[in-house]
């Protein structure tokens, strides 16, 4: 029997930006290279009697992508991913923050 869950890692491997986005794409001369942040995690294992399972997971953000247009190149965020990171950042942040100074208070 073949490794199950190194042979689902292998197919896997090509997740990320063209899961979120598809390949890169030429528009009129203007070329969009798509950028994703991704990370997966497998696993698997077996007991004595011969059991054996697996299992695995992963997450991708789509981070914006690159434009192309003849010798100029510049980055355009996704914005709904952006914000998505950003307001459960600064929320933490705000609250880290004021038991920070709470503390500091005492």
């Amino acid at each position: 029997m073949s490794n199950f869950v190194l042979d689902l890692g292998k197919q896997t491997a090509s997740f990320g930006v063209t899961t979120a986005y598809g390949e890169q794409q030429d528009v009129d001369g203007i070329r969009f290279i798509p950028v994703a942040l991704s990370w997966s995690g497998f696993g698997g294992g077996s007991d004595e009697s011969g059991n054996a399972g697996g299992g695995g997971g992963g997450y991708v953000i789509p981070l914006g992508a690159y434009v192309r247009k003849g010798d100029d190149l510049r980055f355009e965020p996704n914005i709904v991913a952006f914000l998505a990171v950003a307001i459960p950042f600064a929320w933490v942040a705000g609250r880290t923050l004021s038991r920070v100074i709470r503390a500091l208070k005492k």
